[in-house]
């Protein structure tokens, strides 16, 4: 009977330990794999910065969608804005929507609201509590881009273009891709490796 009994404790042991591991490789920074390209993007809904709840679905563009996470005190998030915005602006009358999306814990609404209205950001911003939404889609930094196509399949996941400093841009895959979709075209390159702040998780 002693014998069983401290199996069991020996038992629980590793599955408290076994827990204590994976929270801690959470806290390190590990990521949930993204979709698939290909992969449907189920709808979802998450507060704006005003506290008014948002869904996918409602703020979709009619041809398409880029979902890009970003932050209020990234560096390289912020050295994007301007091309966001652009992006946003561009696209706008071609039916592609952009949607920014927060999932930094120590940045409020409040402060994603003030950053947005600083920065001349138009484009709706969500906050996603408990990042969720960053858990959903595997986005581990800011800023990452996805594009979902006109029926929310996942075409294109990764860096917005190849450099931080705007003059040293080569490749803007993010418009390649959306460029691609909107002329009927396979998207060439449908993943770049997203480079930035690491998202900081609840």
């Amino acid at each position: 009977m002693k014998t069983r009994n401290l199996s069991i404790l020996l038992a629980l042991l590793f599955v408290i330990a076994g827990a204590g591991f994976a929270a801690a490789a959470r806290a390190e920074g590990e990521v949930p794999a993204p979709p698939a390209i290909g992969a449907t993007i189920e709808d979802f809904t998450l507060p704006d910065v005003d506290n008014k709840e948002r869904t996918l679905k409602s703020l979709a563009g009619k041809n398409g969608t880029v979902l890009l996470f970003i932050a209020v005190q990234c560096p390289v998030s912020n050295a994007y804005n301007e091309r966001m915005e652009k992006l946003a602006q561009d696209y706008k009358a071609k039916g592609i929507a952009v949607i920014g999306i927060n999932s930094n814990v120590a940045e409020d609404a409040a402060a994603v609201k003030n950053h947005a209205a600083e920065h001349s950001l138009t484009f709706p911003i969500l906050k996603d509590p408990g990042n969720k939404i960053a858990d959903k889609l595997g986005a581990s930094v800011t800023p990452e881009a996805y594009f979902l196509d006109a029926n929310n399949k996942l075409v294109y996941h990764g860096r917005i273009d190849n450099a931080r400093n705007a003059a040293e841009v080569q490749t803007p895959d993010l418009r390649n891709a959306i460029d691609a979709s909107l002329a009927g075209k396979g998207i060439e390159k449908s993943e770049a490796k997203a480079f930035g702040c690491s998202i900081k998780r609840a």
